[in-house]
């Protein structure tokens, strides 16, 4: 459930996506091309020759990336002037796909006044929603998001009237793929006067292969 819990959408560092890792070699002035579903930096401003090889590589199918630590001497050290770069941009990703993807299931942003920024906590604001059902007694709900400085989402929420739950479930769900992220949520006590209230998410059938 996406009420009386908190998550995070916790980083992968071997991840990026595609959009934001081309906004960070724009800006950092690298050369990249992309090719057969795969993008390849061939030049990382990197302190030696690379003989036709690649400095950087991503899988778009996956969002993997690849670095080429045995051509660079220097990689750990361009691994981490990339991660700078593209941590930064990933944070303003992060909160506009957010946004973008609880507004479609018809949320609304509100700020958060009580929010400074600090050099981890970059943004926090509330994702509100109301439900659709006349008969629920508290219709309008909020979920609190929190984006820390290398992109990563963090969530809290309390009470979320069933429909909402739904929506909000369908939007992470989204950003689950958009991010290349998996949620990992750590469940809160639910108070007796909402334990007869809350339908569990609908029922969807996964299909496993066996190996």
């Amino acid at each position: 459930m996406s009420r009386f819990e908190s998550s995070r959408f916790v980083r992968n560092p071997q991840v990026m996506h595609v959009d934001v890792l081309k906004s960070a070699c724009d800006a950092l002035g690298w050369h990249y091309s992309i090719q057969n579903n795969i993008l390849t930096v061939s030049d990382a401003k990197q302190n030696s020759r690379l003989y036709g090889e690649f400095a950087q590589k991503l899988n778009l199918s996956t969002n993997e990336v690849t670095y080429n630590t045995y051509y660079m001497p220097n990689a750990s050290e361009k691994v981490a002037e990339l991660q700078e770069q593209f941590y930064a941009l990933n944070a303003v990703y992060s909160k506009k796909s957010l946004i973008q993807e609880f507004k479609k299931k018809g949320f609304n942003c509100k700020e958060n006044d009580h929010f400074t920024p600090n050099s981890e906590e970059i943004y926090c604001f509330f994702m509100v929603g109301r439900s659709k059902d006349k008969n629920e007694p508290e219709p309008v709900a909020q979920i609190k998001f929190t984006i820390l400085k290398d992109g990563t989402i963090v969530t809290d929420s309390d009470y979320l009237p069933n429909d909402v739950n739904e929506r909000a479930h369908d939007a992470m769900d989204v950003l689950e793929q958009l991010l290349g992220n998996k949620r990992v949520m750590t469940k809160k006590t639910i108070p007796a006067k909402y334990a007869g209230r809350l339908k569990p998410r609908r029922i969807t059938t996964q299909t496993i292969e066996q190996k």
